[in-house]
C-alpha cells in the first residue's frame, strides 16, 4: 500500500474540454452512493471559466455525478505531493436517470446503439501531440537528444499511466521543437476516451512537477507545429472477431466498415464542429500541412482525413488484429466522449444506409480540378469554426444525435469562446490557448 496521500477526484470532462470535479471521500465511492452535486450551466463553462450566456440553464436545477467505479485511474508516479487518483463520472438528473446532456453518457448511448443494430462494437484509441515548455532548447526532431533532454519525463509518464491501468504503447520526441506524441493501446469505446482525459491531465500534472508546462493546444504558434489527436477505430463483430479488415476488397474495408467510414465522410463538415471545435484549430487544418483538409479516404497518407494505417506483418502478425482507420481532423480543445461519439453516430447513420465503401484516393487535392475533387468526393472541409458550427446546424441528421440542450449549450460555448477573442490576430490566439490548454 502507498504511503503517498490520496484524495479521489470524481470528475466529468465538459464541452470545453476542460476536466472539472470534485474530491471524494473513498467511502463514498462505494456502490450506492450518491456522489457529488452539480449544476446544469455548468455544462456551459467556456475556457476562459465564463458561463456562456445565453444558455439552456440559467440559474435553475440541481444534478449529480455518480462515479464509475471501473474507471478510477490512479498512480504515485506524478511526482505529486498526493497520489494522482481521478474518478470518471456519469452526470445524472436527481432520481439517477442519466442526464441528456452528459458527454459520457452520449458516447456510451451511441456505442450501444451500434451495438444493438448491427452487432458490432468499436476500438478505439487517441493519439496525443503536445508542447513542452521550460525545458530549454529544442533538440532535433524525433532525436535521441530530444528525448533525452526531457528525461525523465517519458518513462515517468510511461510508469504512470502503466499503473493508473491506460495501457501505455509509446511516448517519443516528435517533429516540432520540445513537442512529444503519447499514445494508448486500443480499448472500448468508452475506456479511450476515459483514459485520453487521463492521458492529458497526467501529461499536465507531470511537466508541472518539473517547473514545466505541458500544452495540447493545436496551433502553439502560427510558425510553429501543430499538435494534433489522431482518433484510431475499429470494429469487432459479436463474436469478438476483427470486422474491419477484408484483404479482397478495395482499401482492405470489410463491406461494414467501409459503410461504417462512408457515413463518416459523409457528415464530415459537421463533424468537424465537434472534433476541431475552435477558431484555431483552423491553423492547424489547411493542405501540406500534415494534418486534414479535405473529406477524404487515403491509404497510410498523412495529409488524409480518415487514413487507412499500414499493418506489419513481420513475425507472422494478423494483419486483422491490427487493421484500423484514423480519423486525423481532432486536436484536444474538443471532448473526447463527443468527438468518438459522433463519429460513431455517423459511422452508424452509414451503416443503416448501407453506404458503399468510399474510394481511397491518392494524390495532392490542391493539385487536382475542380471536377475531378468532384468525381473522387473530396471537399474542402470547413476553413474557420463558425463555418463549422454553421455546417453543423445544416446537418439535419447530426443535429438530431443531440438532445436539443445539448446541441444549444455546445454552441453557446463555442461562440461565446469566438467572441472572446473577436478582435484578437492570429498570433495573439495562438498564444491565448496555449495558455488555456
Amino acid at each position: 500500500m502507498s504511503d503517498v496521500p490520496s484524495l479521489p477526484t470524481l470528475v466529468t470532462t465538459d464541452l470545453a474540454a476542460i476536466t472539472r470535479g470534485r474530491p471524494i471521500p473513498e467511502a463514498r465511492l462505494a456502490p450506492g452512493g450518491t456522489g457529488i452535486g452539480w449544476v446544469p450551466a455548468n455544462l456551459c463553462l467556456t475556457a476562459f471559466n465564463t458561463i456562456a450566456d445565453p444558455n439552456p440553464f440559467g440559474s435553475v436545477g440541481d444534478l449529480r455525478i455518480l462515479p464509475d467505479p471501473a474507471a478510477r485511474y490512479a498512480t504515485d508516479r506524478t511526482g505529486s505531493a498526493t497520489r494522482f487518483d481521478l474518478v470518471m463520472g456519469d452526470i445524472v438528473t436527481l432520481d439517477g436517470t442519466p442526464w441528456d446532456c452528459c458527454p459520457r453518457h452520449f458516447l456510451r448511448e451511441a456505442l450501444a446503439m451500434l451495438k444493438a443494430e448491427t452487432g458490432l462494437s468499436l476500438l478505439a484509441a487517441f493519439e496525443h501531440e503536445f508542447l513542452l515548455t521550460g525545458i530549454g532548447a529544442a533538440g532535433h526532431a524525433f532525436s535521441f537528444e530530444a528525448l533525452r533532454q526531457a528525461d525523465p519525463f517519458v518513462p515517468r509518464l510511461l510508469a504512470g499511466l502503466e499503473e493508473a491501468g491506460a495501457e501505455p504503447e509509446l511516448a517519443f520526441a516528435e517533429y516540432g521543437a520540445n513537442q512529444f506524441e503519447a499514445t494508448l493501446a486500443p480499448a472500448d469505446g468508452l475506456v479511450a476516451a476515459d483514459r485520453a482525459v487521463v492521458l492529458r491531465e497526467m501529461v499536465r500534472e507531470l511537466a508541472q512537477s518539473f517547473g514545466w508546462r505541458a500544452s495540447f493546444t493545436p496551433k502553439p504558434a502560427l510558425d510553429g507545429v501543430g499538435n494534433g489527436v489522431h482518433i484510431h477505430m475499429s470494429l469487432v463483430g459479436a463474436d469478438g472477431a476483427p470486422a474491419t479488415f477484408d484483404p479482397a476488397r478495395p482499401g482492405r474495408l470489410s463491406a461494414k466498415a467501409g459503410a461504417f467510414f462512408a457515413g463518416v465522410l459523409a457528415h464530415m463538415p459537421a463533424l468537424t464542429a465537434i472534433t476541431a471545435p475552435a477558431e484555431l484549430s483552423y491553423y492547424r487544418l489547411k493542405p501540406h500541412n500534415w494534418s486534414a483538409s479535405y473529406t477524404w479516404l487515403g491509404d497510410r497518407d498523412r495529409e488524409a482525413t480518415l487514413r487507412i494505417c499500414p499493418t506489419v506483418a513481420i513475425g507472422g502478425r494478423d494483419p486483422a488484429r491490427q487493421f484500423n482507420v484514423e480519423y486525423r481532423a481532432a486536436d484536444a480543445l474538443a471532448n473526447p466522449y463527443l468527438a468518438l461519439g459522433v463519429l460513431v453516430r455517423a459511422g452508424l447513420e452509414g451503416l443503416r444506409a448501407e453506404l458503399p465503401a468510399p474510394p481511397v484516393v491518392s494524390g495532392d487535392p490542391g493539385t487536382m480540378s475542380e471536377a475531378e475533387r468532384a468525381e473522387k468526393g473530396l471537399f474542402r472541409l470547413p476553413e474557420s469554426c463558425e463555418a463549422a458550427l454553421d455546417a453543423l446546424e445544416a446537418d439535419a441528421t447530426a443535429r438530431r444525435w443531440f438532445s436539443p440542450d445539448l446541441l444549444s449549450s455546445f454552441l453557446a460555448v463555442r461562440r461565446a469562446e469566438r467572441a472572446h477573442i473577436a478582435g484578437f490576430d492570429a498570433a495573439a490566439v495562438c498564444e491565448t490557448y496555449r495558455m488555456l490548454y
